[in-house]
């Protein structure tokens, strides 16, 4: 059969095999084109996924494994079932596939037992995740619908409160962000998505209620009783210049001035 694929078919059985020999190594389905789907697989492989599969195909040439049509089928339902009897009857002939099922649409059946779990966490160990921004991300331009948005609030909800929280008694040392410095970059992008209606409190305004709760929080708590009060507070006496303070400002161009007698 054609090497990609038969045009209009509902379905498609495929094995993959090394060039040089008869065997076949992997036998899948599909609703796609074969070329796509081998597309997929050989970028998979690439990218590092471990499975039987992805782990044959990277001790080989991307030129030496080739994909091949098995069947073609014209309804859907008839595709799960042939894959099987593929699978079967290649395993029969004394094929080594890697299929770690035996085919079929839908739930498979396969569970791993705790060897290969832990065999999993040991390969994923210090394993880079893979970045895919903007246009590469398979999600990119969607959104979650308000239905699923809503289910995940409800699930999570109180899940990371208190002692729910991972780092829930951590202090110092021991929490995860301690001594995590934010970038000037990421400070100015956090900063952007802020301003105007992106703030979340963009055009809300405290309730008397609220504001009579924060008002007796704060009395007895000594401040500043200006602006200039709190810049010779904390910036003059200490002798730090604040760039965002009109003050520190002022006083930079005043002492940038020459005096009368410099200029006398």
């Amino acid at each position: 059969m054609d090497l990609f694929g038969t045009e209009g078919a509902t379905g498609i059985v495929y094995g993959i095999r090394l060039r040089t020999s008869g065997e076949y190594r992997y036998v899948g389905i599909t609703t796609k084109t074969l070329s796509r789907r081998f597309h997929q697989h050989q970028r998979n492989a690439r990218e590092g996924r471990k499975t039987p599969l992805y782990d044959w195909m990277r001790k080989h040439l991307e030129g030496d494994v080739v994909a091949e049509v098995l069947d073609v089928l014209d309804e859907l339902p008839d595709l799960g079932q042939a894959e099987i009897e593929w699978i079967a009857y290649l395993r029969s002939q004394g094929d080594d596939l890697l299929n770690i099922s035996d085919g079929g649409l839908g739930p498979t059946g396969v569970v791993w037992t705790a060897e290969q779990r832990e065999a999993a966490r040991i390969r994923s160990t210090g394993r880079k995740g893979l970045s895919r921004p903007g246009a590469e991300n398979p999600f990119h331009g969607k959104n979650h619908s308000l239905v699923q948005r809503e289910k995940w609030s409800r699930d999570r909800k109180g899940s990371h409160s208190g002692e729910d929280n991972p780092n829930f008694g951590k202090f110092g040392p021991e929490h995860p962000g301690f001594g995590h410095v934010m970038s000037e970059e990421s400070k100015q992008a956090l900063s952007e998505m802020r301003k105007g209606a992106s703030n979340p409190n963009f055009g809300k305004t405290v309730s008397p209620e609220t504001r009579a709760k924060l008002s007796a929080a704060m009395k007895g708590i000594p401040r500043p009783s200006s602006q200039r009060n709190a810049h010779t507070r904390h910036h003059t006496n200490k002798g730090i210049m604040n760039p965002g303070c009109k003050h520190c400002v002022e006083d930079a161009a005043k002492l940038s001035r020459p005096s009368e007698s410099e200029e006398e």
